[in-house]
């Protein structure tokens, strides 16, 4: 006998049971077991689980690798770099939808703060700090382009 076929036939008398459950506790008691086998029932058909795969991740600077790996780190997996690989390589083993919809959604946020703020930080810098605009086209072209 199949374990699905098992399962189901332990459903149909605890529904039974459940169903004329003379005392408040025995229908208690045969809805939770009901609930039990249900659950087991479906994780029985669901798919398999996704199994972890290796990632590869290369960021564009260093600031951005330490926001990654901490954030890696918070959640439990564990980064890792093979041999000779650059310092802006970064590898995971993990389950790639997890990984996707929960670091890698918050890295990708992190990131364009952390970007924003330092594009503010050399704006300021450059205005402030060293009197110029910061901009790369000079007075001549300026001038010739008018």
């Amino acid at each position: 006998m199949s374990e699905h076929q098992d399962i189901r036939e332990r459903l149909a008398k605890l529904e039974a049971l459940f169903a004329r459950g003379a005392t408040a506790g025995e229908r208690t008691a045969a809805g939770a077991a009901l609930g039990r086998l249900q659950a087991r029932l479906d994780l029985a058909g669901a798919k398999a689980p996704e199994s972890e795969t290796e990632l590869q991740y290369i960021l564009p600077d260093t600031w951005a690798v330490r926001v990654f790996v901490a954030l890696c780190r918070k959640h439990g997996v564990k980064p890792y770099r093979y041999p000779r690989q650059r310092r802006t390589t970064v590898m995971v083993r993990v389950r790639k939808s997890d990984f996707e919809k929960t670091i890698a959604a918050e890295f990708q946020s992190l990131h364009r703060e952390l970007i924003g703020y330092f594009d503010e930080m050399v704006n300021h810098l450059i205005a402030d700090v060293m009197k110029s605009d910061g901009d790369d086209e000079t007075l001549e072209q300026r001038q010739i382009a008018q």
